[in-house]
C-alpha cells in the first residue's frame, strides 16, 4: 500500500499561483499511476490531471489545460500540481490519488484546501 499526504494549499488571490505537493510513503512510488482530483462545495469530485508511472504521459481536464501542470519526482516520492492563473472557480479541496491499474485510484490522501479570492 501507499500513504499519501497533500500540502501546499491555501488562500490566494485570483491570478495567483500555488504548487501542491503529494508526498508518498510505503510501497515504491514509481509503481503507481497518480492523479490529482478536486471537489468543490456541492459538486462531485472531478479528475484534474493524471500522470503515468514515469511522468512521461499526462492528461488534463479541459477546464485546467494550459493552466495546471502535473509532475512527479520518483526519487523524492512526490507528486506536484503547479496551478497558475487561479480563478475563483478553482476553489476546492484537492486530493492526490494513486493506483496500479489504469484509471483506478484506490489510494487517496486527506486533501488540501485551495481558496481563490476575487
Amino acid at each position: 500500500q501507499v500513504q499519501l499526504v497533500e500540502s501546499g494549499g491555501g488562500l490566494v488571490q485570483a491570478g495567483g499561483s500555488l504548487r501542491l505537493s503529494c508526498a508518498a510513503s510505503g510501497r515504491t512510488f514509481s509503481s503507481y499511476n497518480m492523479g490529482w482530483f478536486r471537489q468543490a462545495p456541492g459538486k462531485e469530485r472531478e479528475l484534474v490531471a493524471r500522470s503515468n508511472r514515469s511522468g512521461g504521459s499526462t492528461y488534463y481536464a479541459d477546464s485546467v489545460k494550459g493552466q495546471f501542470t502535473i509532475s512527479r519526482d520518483n526519487a523524492k516520492s512526490t507528486l506536484y500540481l503547479q496551478m497558475n492563473s487561479l480563478k475563483p472557480e478553482d476553489k476546492a479541496v484537492y486530493y492526490c490519488a494513486a493506483g496500479t491499474r489504469v484509471y483506478e485510484y484506490p489510494y487517496w490522501g486527506q486533501g488540501t484546501q485551495v481558496t481563490v479570492s476575487s
